[in-house]
């Protein structure tokens, strides 16, 4: 019993002095912060993460807030790509988040409003968040959508200029008309059963979109009037000058520096102003042809 023992005191100091050293720091656990997720707070039953993902209210994550990683990334479901519009705030902000569809360096540029004095997007989810929001041009009236499909991201859309692509897409819904001449755009909507959008207005006020739907022959020049965007007629006489608008306006200028006499000079020219606060639906001119925006 005693030999016994002794073996067993023998063997077990024999162990523990040559068996490696075990360490007390486990390798395999990590310190890392977890990510938190921002999330959209709009809709009733979805929401949108910064990470891309869609789902269900009752599916986000307590901790994280985060959607269950086994969703969609980017889905752009309910969304037109060519005017990146979408019928669904949720799948708008993620659609808009996907890298290859919204440029990181070019939205973090973009003003958050049109004014001077407006910020930047701080992040490309507040851009996403953002952009897609109701805009004065998605309504008609001012109490209804153009279309479903009114929840934008267009990176363009507070920037100067239009491809054929935005000017699609910022005309959704809208329903362009010629005049007659001498008519107003209120008369040429109501003739088609239809009413005069005002806020379309400056989206036609641009020699590209002009041409598209007049023929232009004699060119197409800035002017001042409230019958703009327009295009003179043809058998419109070249020797009058719009008095009415100068006696208006221009009284301390000679008649030859108001741009008006192009109307007069040019027939079969198109018309703009850059004057946009001038734009009116009930402006007219007995020698031009309206270019109206209705639905």
């Amino acid at each position: 019993m005693f030999k016994f023992q002794y073996h067993l005191i023998i063997n077990l100091i024999l162990f523990l002095q040559f068996s490696p050293p075990v360490s007390a720091i486990r390798k395999d656990v990590s310190f890392r912060e977890k990510h938190t997720c921002r999330t959209t707070v709009q809709g009733r039953f979805f929401l949108a993460d910064d990470n891309g993902r869609v789902c269900d209210a009752f599916a986000v994550d307590p901790l994280s807030r985060c959607c269950p990683g086994k969703g969609d990334k980017f889905s752009c479901h309910g969304c037109n790509l060519v005017s990146q519009c979408c019928n669904s705030y949720e799948f708008c902000v993620s659609c808009c988040l996907k890298p290859a569809t919204t440029h990181k360096e070019l939205a973090l540029k973009i003003k958050i409003a049109k004014p001077v004095t407006a910020g930047i997007y701080q992040s490309v989810f507040d851009f996403c968040a953002g952009r897609c929001r109701h805009n004065s041009e998605s309504v008609v009236h001012e109490n209804a959508y153009i279309s479903d499909f009114h929840h934008c991201f267009s990176l363009s859309s507070n920037s100067s200029g239009s491809s054929s692509t935005q000017v699609e897409a910022r005309l959704a819904g809208i329903n362009v008309f010629i005049g007659r001449q001498g008519e107003s755009c209120d008369l040429a909507c109501k003739s088609n059963g239809q009413s005069c959008v005002p806020n379309k207005l400056a989206v036609l006020n641009e020699c590209e979109v002009i041409q598209k739907y007049m023929s232009c022959k004699g060119a197409c020049l800035s002017s001042i009037g409230a019958d703009q965007p327009a295009e003179v007629v043809e058998d419109a006489p070249k020797h009058l000058v719009n008095t009415t608008i100068v006696s208006k306006l221009y009284r301390f200028l000679p008649v030859e520096s108001v741009t008006t006499r192009s109307l007069h000079e040019n027939p079969g020219a198109c018309l703009y102003t850059k004057t946009e606060s001038m734009l009116s639906c009930d402006g007219s001119h007995r020698h031009t042809r309206r270019l109206c925006p209705c639905a």
